[in-house]
């Protein structure tokens, strides 16, 4: 059998299949379709510091090879999160990943602190696509200073791993990973969805309430696998890749782009085994290439 353990900043993960933010839930949604222990990790739901609605519905759309949404970070707080949701989680035989949201500099904080105290949640994923309110709603994850002044403030509150994800929608995700690195993130992850939208032309109206939303699925792979390639080779902080990664070899395209793990969304909506099918595919393919260890075809595209 192959080695599937990789290590991002001091964590050791059993394998890279780790699966993604706001698509697995807190977890509990899936328990019944598979053993989570069976995978290197999961992000759940995005989490912010007071209880959030979401937007009005509707608030999904399938679209060609992928799915629009606007969900809206719908979730109810950190405080019911400890008291309800944590406990639970505490239990798990596998890495426990919270993605973490706000709307200032001291919303990002004050969660990251909070976060920080809960023993059995070794890393969070801190989301910068949010809007800064303070700011004029600017996208901290779109400008390089707002990036590098949210990170920089979390770092300082937050003791344990650190990884920041980075949004597609911006002209160069290299700066950003950079100023991740820079400030003390141990790892990136990317892409988050992409900017778009939708129009039933049956009604004439736009397939969301916000009329725009975020793209992920099959249809924006290449797109995310370029920029996991370039970022890999820009930085020196293990990447986790994601981004239409629906099977086996999605993931090894990733892995051998540069990402030392990867992340399962959108699949897990089809095939809610997604994730566990992901890392038998993964570890089938290592042993019939007689690779010895998963870290061998890491980036293995630029040693070639």
């Amino acid at each position: 059998m192959a080695d599937l353990r990789i290590k991002i900043g001091p964590l050791e993960f059993r394998n890279p299949v780790i699966l993604a933010s706001g698509t697995c839930g807190y977890g509990a949604e899936l328990e019944d379709f598979m053993d989570l222990s069976r995978l290197g990790g999961i992000v759940v739901k995005g989490t912010t510091l007071e209880p959030r609605e979401g937007n009005p519905y509707p608030r999904m759309a399938e679209t060609a090879s992928g799915m629009l949404n606007a969900v809206g970070l719908q979730n109810k707080g950190i405080d019911y999160f400890e008291k309800n949701i944590y406990p639970h989680l505490a239990e798990y035989d596998t890495h426990v990943i919270v993605n973490v949201n706000g709307n200032t500099i001291e919303d990002y904080v004050e969660l990251s602190r909070r976060l920080d105290m809960l023993a059995a949640i070794p890393a969070i994923e801190l989301n910068i696509s949010c809007p800064n309110v303070k700011k004029g709603g600017m996208i901290f994850g779109t400008n390089p200073a707002s990036a590098r002044e949210v990170i920089s403030a979390v770092r300082r509150v937050y003791h344990k791993t650190l990884i920041v994800k980075l949004s597609p929608n911006v002209t160069d995700i290299v700066e950003f990973a950079r100023i991740s690195e820079e400030e003390g993130a141990e790892s990136v992850s990317l892409v988050n969805t992409l900017l778009g939208m939708a129009i039933d032309p049956r009604t004439m109206k736009p397939r969301l309430s916000t009329i725009t939303g975020g793209l992920s699925g099959p249809a924006i792979k290449p797109v995310a696998l370029r920029m996991v390639w370039q970022v890999a080779k820009a930085v020196k902080i293990p990447v986790i890749g994601m981004g239409g990664i629906m099977n086996a070899d999605d993931a090894l395209e990733f892995l051998m782009a540069g990402a030392t793990a990867v992340q399962v969304g959108t699949a897990s909506f089809i095939e809610p085994r997604a994730g566990t099918e992901v890392v038998k595919g993964i570890e089938r393919f290592l042993v019939e290439k007689d690779f010895d260890s998963v870290s061998r075809i890491t980036g293995i595209i630029n040693r070639n």
